[in-house]
């Protein structure tokens, strides 16, 4: 995350639990670039695109579910080619932090990660998660197929209508676009900076009320 925003954390009193956490290489599109080299090839698979806030959050949470075979940070949803990070803080690139997850459907289904993926953030605040204030920080979930965005569409609309939120859901439901995959430094992040202090005080209290909700759905340790 930005440095200012690093700097806000040591005047931190309060963790919020929810909250989002918030350099350039070249990157290559979802279509050219590989997954994960441990991944059974003889295995279906299936993919989703979500966006939450900043994708070292959400990455951190959706690489515990069993299940879940890859997850990759990286930009989506812009105009652009080949963003890289400082674009896309800028918020002008159209790009949202999002994140590619490869899962095994035979071992959770859509419905669950879409369960999760609501549950770990605020749907109801427009371009912003905690202090992070931008469209790229928006709320989104990308479908790769029609039966995605049905989905999709239908937990929303059960939310709306069940009032489980204090305002309405403003989470975007729209096609997967172009995704590319993140610097190396964003790249499985939390796991390889646990002692940051954004890490602890943000990301670690997120995952442990993450853990106590999911636990039957986590990886075995």
């Amino acid at each position: 995350c930005c440095v200012i925003k690093q700097m806000k954390l040591y005047f931190i009193t309060v963790v919020i639990l929810f909250a989002a956490c918030a350099g350039n290489s070249q990157h290559m599109n979802s279509q050219t670039q590989t997954t994960s080299a441990n991944i059974d090839p003889n295995v279906k698979t299936d993919t989703a695109t979500f966006a939450g806030g900043c994708f070292w959050c959400t990455e951190a949470i959706f690489q515990q579910l069993n299940g879940v075979l890859d997850v990759k940070p990286g930009y989506t949803g812009g105009h652009i080619k080949n963003p890289g990070y400082k674009e896309v803080c800028t918020g002008r690139t159209g790009h949202a932090e999002a994140t590619r997850i490869v899962f095994d459907p035979s071992m959770i289904s859509y419905t669950e990660l879409l369960e999760v993926f609501f549950k770990t953030h605020d749907p109801t605040t427009l371009n912003q998660q905690g202090a992070d204030v931008g469209t790229q920080y928006r709320s989104a979930v990308f479908y790769h197929n029609a039966e995605q965005q049905q989905l999709a569409q239908q937990i929303v609309n059960e939310l709306n209508a069940s009032k489980a939120y204090n305002a309405t859901i403003v989470t975007e439901i729209t096609p997967a676009a172009e995704f590319y995959v993140a610097e190396d430094y964003h790249v499985n992040y939390f796991n390889r900076n646990k002692d940051q202090s954004y890490c602890q005080y943000v990301i670690q209290p997120k995952l442990e009320k993450f853990e106590k909700v999911f636990k039957d759905k986590l990886k075995k340790s």
